[in-house]
C-alpha cells in the first residue's frame, strides 16, 4: 500500500522541507518490509484568486484528485478524532490488510477542509484544538508515518 500526504501550498527547501524528508525518507525505508511501497508528499498550489468558500472548495478537490482513485482518506481537521500512535498504525495495518491500494492523508489550505471532503474520508483526524502551521502539520504527519512504521515492526523508536 502507497501512503500519500497531500497538503496545500508548496513547501520550498529549508528546515522544513527537510524535517519533512528526513521522515517520509526514513517512513520509506522501514515500510517496504512492512507493505507499504511509498510514502511520498503531494502538494497541491493554492489557486490564486480566489477567496473563501469558493477557495477552500477548489482546495478540496485538488486535494482529492492529487491521491489515486480509490484511496482511504484520512482527512486532518480540527473536529477530527484524536488518536494515539498506536491506534493511528493499527488503522495503517488494517487498511494494508484489507487490500487497499493506496492511503491519503489530506492537509487543507488555511481555511481548512470543506464538510465534503470531510465527509469523503475514512477517518478525520486531529492533532489537537490547537492551530498549528501547515508546514508543521506536514512534519508532524511525516513523523507519525514513520512512527507508525516502527510501531509495526518491532522498532524500539516508538516507546509507549
Amino acid at each position: 500500500m502507497r501512503i500519500v500526504i497531500a497538503a496545500v501550498g508548496r513547501i520550498k527547501s529549508g528546515p522544513e522541507f527537510d524535517l519533512v524528508e528526513d521522515y517520509l525518507g526514513r517512513a520509506r525505508a522501514l515500510g517496504r518490509n512492512l507493505g507499504f511501497s511509498d510514502v511520498r508528499l503531494a502538494d497541491v498550489e493554492a489557486p490564486k484568486g480566489l477567496t473563501g468558500a469558493v477557495r477552500q472548495a477548489r482546495e478540496g478537490e485538488l486535494l482529492l484528485k492529487s491521491v489515486p482513485a480509490g484511496s482511504r482518506l484520512i482527512a486532518l481537521d480540527e473536529r477530527g478524532e484524536a488518536q494515539d500512535s498506536a491506534a493511528f498504525s493499527k488503522l495503517l495495518a488494517k487498511w494494508r490488510d484489507e487490500g487497499a491500494s493506496c492511503a491519503g492523508a489530506l492537509i487543507g489550505g488555511a481555511d481548512g477542509l470543506t464538510a465534503q471532503v470531510r465527509e469523503r474520508a475514512d477517518k478525520v483526524l486531529s492533532f489537537g484544538r490547537a492551530t498549528f502551521p501547515h508546514l508543521l502539520v506536514r512534519a508532524m504527519l511525516a513523523e507519525q508515518t514513520y512512527r507508525a512504521m516502527t510501531i509495526l515492526s518491532g522498532h524500539p523508536y516508538h516507546r509507549a
